[in-house]
């Protein structure tokens, strides 16, 4: 069910291509479904949206696979985005914000009361738009994790506002400074002196919510320890949303995808986070695999072993070790057993856009009982 779907870049695109994703406009109306030919008009609209460019289709591969749940993540995005550029660039040039409340009162009504995990779909980057589409998944998680967190209504606004702003001192930078792989000592310093510029207008532009700059502050700190190897100590007072969004800031940045460069996968950036549970809050952790589809059944993985397999279903105590399916005699191998303590899932088997290969047919044909997602068929 992968497919052999096409990145084309805005200047490449031709008349008659076939949308392998949908396409929404600022204020979330949908412009062309999944499946529509592209005609000049169209491709005229993506390279005015700023698009570097679009998934599409080979002549006869089946569209993949979306739920109505991912579909409204893609429309929430494409909304948000625009939102929130606008919103930092008038923090960042008038010293003054409007609309921040709305901002974060839509994200908080469609992901801060959730009770289902979601899948939490990575959308291509340019420098252009890096820094907002982060700002925004980062505020997204921040919005899930305080739900789980069951944090008070006036932490969970702080720790959004927070999340929205926290990278608002980049603006300022060139972006080859700012998504520079290896940072030096200089880079770092200059990165650091941006950011304080920034905080230091937390208090002009939101007098009414103060403890936002302590947690902006907080998790500058906190990025900065981590960087360093330094271990979080509870004796240190940290605020829990200084380290919501301390996690929430590295998961995105670890599995973003730009053009060029893969991403790392889910798989890698949480055994990274858990790897590191000295410095990322366990708890927290526990929070982020309660928010969003890692290991789901249906799921296709590679094994450490070179095996294909499905996942059967989730292990909730160790999000890592699930039972699996494996598509060369059709074992089932509970990873959380001791037996199989040398066998561990290498990675998540991903489409071209970074959408996890899901076969729940092929857990039916065996026998097992697993609840499908409702797949919302584009219109012809």
């Amino acid at each position: 069910m992968g497919g052999t779907m096409l990145f084309k870049k805005s200047d490449d695109l031709k008349v008659g291509m076939r949308l392998a994703r949908p396409i929404y406009n600022k204020s979330g109306v949908l412009l062309y479904e999944r499946n529509s030919l592209l005609s000049p008009q169209g491709i005229e609209s993506i390279k005015k949206f700023g698009l570097i460019g679009i998934y599409i289709l080979e002549p006869a591969e089946p569209v993949p696979p979306m739920t109505q749940a991912d579909l409204e993540f893609e429309r929430f995005q494409s909304m948000c985005v625009f939102a929130i550029a606008d919103e930092m660039q008038r923090i960042q040039t008038m010293k003054k914000q409007e609309r921040m409340h709305i901002i974060v009162a839509d994200i908080q009504k469609n992901y801060g009361h959730l009770n289902s995990k979601v899948n939490f779909i990575q959308n291509l980057r340019s420098n252009e738009d890096y820094i907002f589409k982060h700002s925004m998944n980062v505020a997204i998680l921040t919005a899930m994790l305080g739900n789980r967190l069951r944090l008070t209504r006036s932490d969970r606004n702080d720790t959004l506002i927070a999340a929205l702003i926290h990278d608002l001192g980049k603006l300022s930078l060139p972006m080859d400074l700012v998504l520079r792989e290896s940072l030096d000592t200089a880079d770092k310093q200059a990165i650091k002196n941006a950011m304080v510029v920034a905080f230091s207008l937390i208090d002009e532009v939101m007098p009414a919510n103060p403890a936002v700059k302590r947690m902006c502050i907080q998790y500058m700190k906190l990025k900065d320890a981590a960087d360093k190897g330094n271990v979080y100590r509870a004796e240190d007072k940290i605020m829990i949303g200084a380290q919501v969004l301390l996690l929430a800031d590295t998961f995105d940045s670890m599995t973003a995808m730009r053009y060029g460069e893969p991403p790392a996968s889910e798989v890698a950036a949480i055994k990274y986070i858990i790897k590191n549970e000295d410095i990322y809050n366990r708890t927290v952790i526990n929070a982020l695999t309660e928010s969003i589809n890692i290991f789901n059944a249906g799921v296709s993985v590679e094994l450490n072993n070179g095996d294909k397999a499905l996942v059967i279903a989730e292990n909730h105590q160790d999000i890592l070790r699930p039972m699996v399916l494996t598509f060369r005699d059709n074992s089932i191998i509970d990873l959380s057993n001791r037996a199989s303590a040398n066998i561990e899932i290498k990675d998540i088997m991903k489409t071209m856009d970074n959408r996890h290969v899901m076969d729940i047919a092929t857990l039916k044909n065996q026998g097992f009982t697993v609840e499908a997602p409702e797949f919302v068929e584009p219109r012809s």
